[in-house]
């Protein structure tokens, strides 16, 4: 699919504004769509002014993670602050003033907390973080340019979006890489999965890059298309496209201890092979990238389309069909609704069900009112930003952590997370209406967020539809035209579709990657048993990193995009150690992972996705947690902004310095 190419100029780090003249009524009207609690901050970033978020037109308090676009001001206030907001800006934008100084991170922790009106502490070591995601502190670390001239040569595994951002981050540094994709184009996630209604459950304006945020989101959570197009743009603004090998799967990595480098193989899809040599691999390739097909009876005996989600066939058209969907997660609660009325019916299979989640931007696009204050208010995007980070992420934190007082840990693990389970109780009650003989299949009796938290996209006001039903017996065979229940009753079908998930335990999938030893990590870990240090770095692989690995996964909120950047900034810091001649190869100590990998199996036994009620893809088949992270996205970053050489074993190189001839390293 072509790139709607609407993106590429205005790309950019949220404390970059654009001193564009907008005509006043054009702001004024934009004025109109703002977001109270945001353009309050943003005015006091601007104006050094702290009586904005604080005087009279300071926000209450929202309930839960709504928008509180109001800020909780009556009318007539409302209309005085974009009055007053509309002089300010139009000095700005005329030039009368300068932007003020930029706040301290301890002013940043205070005005956010005020921008929320939330009576919930903040943590006080997040201000560094929250500077990072603003802008103000640059978050990739600087090469020394007085050792820059050994060079390394870096392999990048994976074009989506963990492989872009750190080929972005090499590009800048100056180190040398290739990307490796086994895909025909960029995108990864994006652009394999096509499946109707697909899009991110994480909200635009947080689920992009730090470095190359867009005012020009369409909707406030972006679907797939618009998705793929921002990597794809990313990809040529950033000038990453000449160095991609598309249609390139890796096979194998081997460790080569003498030469101190990596062999990697690929094979294309017609079954060339191609070796390449690196001083290090990032693999970029995630955890939702291989689809996990069930082992059921006959499947392969269907006689009409069959699919995954994750291999959707767009020329197959389920107007008039009878499609049946086997599973009910994330991809399921998308494609449902959006087929059902055009399907003339459809048949879904839960294993279990799910808590779904109300949120009111779901379903909304972003108006041009709202993309002018983006584009052309100062830090108003990156105050918009910064909201979600709290609300979308580490705010939630401490509802998920066992309270072993808590006298009801059957149905949930504390008292505010109970609260969050009647609240959701009562909204799935009342989306079903007078359908209440669903309730049991559709009220989960697991606690909330046990699982990973949906975003309702209509799915219980789709299963009370005459023309949809919602099976909870297991599949037991499919047969040419049909699917038959546990029950054995058979389920006419013309379309089937597997909503089965991703392989996600299964880290790396396919490939053979042995390390100094000789020994593969899937001799290391089994088939399901990922475990990093950091969820980055293994012991017995030398400058070998993991993007997206064991444990990283931020199950409490956050962003992928949040996780990578943090990651992304602590390979590179050991990269340029590489690239200095300083190092020649780092591989983390065997004592070092083990002491961590002890302090992650006692953080998860405190955490929700250890309850015993659950079953869920963040468990391997001996029930280990292998996704989630157990800290706050605060805790990671702190965990990960800065290497510690002792954590390593470390094979020196020899540093050379500018104008001097490079030397091999030393092993």
């Amino acid at each position: 699919m072509p790139s709607q190419k609407h993106w590429s100029a205005d790309i950019r780090p949220a404390a970059v504004p654009l001193r564009t003249r907008v005509g006043d009524d054009e702001l004024r009207a934009a004025l109109l769509d703002a977001n109270l609690p945001t353009l309050l901050a943003s005015l006091a970033q601007l104006t050094g002014d702290g009586t904005w978020l604080t005087g009279r037109f300071r926000p209450t308090s929202a309930l839960g993670v709504e928008d509180h676009d109001s800020a909780g001001l009556s009318p007539e206030l409302a209309h005085e602050l974009r009055e007053e907001a509309l002089t300010v800006l139009r000095a700005w934008h005329d030039g009368a003033f300068e932007a003020a100084t930029p706040p301290s991170q301890e002013r940043l922790v205070e005005m956010l907390h005020l921008s929320l009106g939330s009576s919930q502490k903040m943590p006080a070591d997040i201000g560094g973080l929250l500077a990072e995601e603003l802008g103000l502190i640059d978050r990739d670390v600087v090469p020394d340019a007085l050792l820059t001239e050994r060079h390394i040569e870096v392999l990048v595994v994976g074009a989506g979006l963990s492989g872009l951002c750190a080929a972005a981050k090499l590009k800048k540094a100056g180190i040398a890489f290739t990307i490796l994709d086994k895909n025909p184009a960029v995108g990864g996630t994006w652009l394999e999965n096509t499946y109707p209604a697909c899009g991110v459950d994480t909200p635009s304006h947080l689920y992009c890059y730090s470095f190359a945020q867009s005012p020009n989101w369409t909707r406030y959570f972006a679907k797939r298309d618009e998705l793929y197009s921002y990597l794809d743009e990313i990809t040529d603004t950033f000038g990453l496209r000449a160095h991609i090998q598309f249609d390139a799967e890796v096979e194998s990595m081997v460790w080569d201890e003498e030469a101190q480098r990596w062999h990697v193989t690929t094979r294309s899809a017609a079954g060339t092979r191609e070796t390449y040599t690196a001083n290090a691999v990032i693999s970029g390739v995630g955890l939702l990238n291989r689809p996990s097909v069930p082992a059921i009876p006959g499947l392969d005996s269907f006689a009409g389309p069959s699919m995954h989600t994750a291999c959707w066939d767009n020329s197959v058209d389920v107007t008039g069909k009878r499609v049946v969907v086997i599973g009910t997660g994330a991809s399921s609660m998308q494609l449902v609704p959006a087929i059902a009325g055009k399907a003339e019916h459809v048949t879904v299979f839960q294993r279990s069900p799910q808590w779904g989640l109300p949120n009111a931007n779901y379903m909304r696009e972003t108006s041009e009112a709202t993309r002018t204050l983006m584009a052309h208010v100062p830090f108003y995007m990156g105050w918009y930003r910064l909201r979600l980070v709290w609300n979308f992420g580490d705010r939630l934190y401490p509802a998920l952590q066992f309270d072993p007082a808590w006298p009801h840990p059957e149905r949930a693990v504390n008292r505010t997370n109970d609260k969050h389970r009647e609240y959701l109780t009562d909204y799935i009650r009342s989306e079903l209406g007078d359908r209440q003989d669903l309730l049991d299949k559709c009220l989960p009796t697991y606690p909330p967020y046990g699982k990973r938290p949906l975003l309702d996209n209509g799915w219980f006001r789709t299963v009370t539809r005459d023309d949809v039903t919602l099976s909870t017996e297991k599949v037991v065979e499919v047969r040419p035209n049909s699917v038959v229940g546990a029950d054995g009753i058979e389920h006419p079908a013309d379309i089937l579709v597997l909503a089965t998930g991703f392989q996600a335990v299964r880290v790396l999938g396919p490939m053979e990657v042995r390390g100094r030893s000789g020994r593969s990590l899937r001799e290391t870990w089994g088939e399901d048993d990922a475990r990093a240090y950091l969820g980055t770095t293994v012991p017995d692989f030398p400058n070998f990193f993991l993007l997206l690995g064991p444990n990283t996964f931020a199950a409490h909120g956050g962003s992928a995009a949040l996780t990578i950047e943090m990651q992304v900034r602590y390979v590179m810091s050991l990269l340029l150690k590489l690239e200095s001649g300083e190092l020649s190869s780092v591989e983390c100590k065997q004592e070092v992972f083990e002491a961590y990998d002890r302090k992650i199996s006692d953080a998860l036994t405190n955490a929700i996705w250890a309850h015993p009620g659950l079953t869920t893809y963040y468990r391997n088949a001996a029930g280990r947690v292998v996704i989630p992270m157990p800290w706050t996205n605060v805790d990671y970053w702190h965990m990960t902004h800065e290497p510690d050489l002792d954590d390593f074993v470390v094979v020196p190189g020899r540093r050379v310095s500018v104008g001097a001839a490079a030397t091999a390293p030393a092993t």
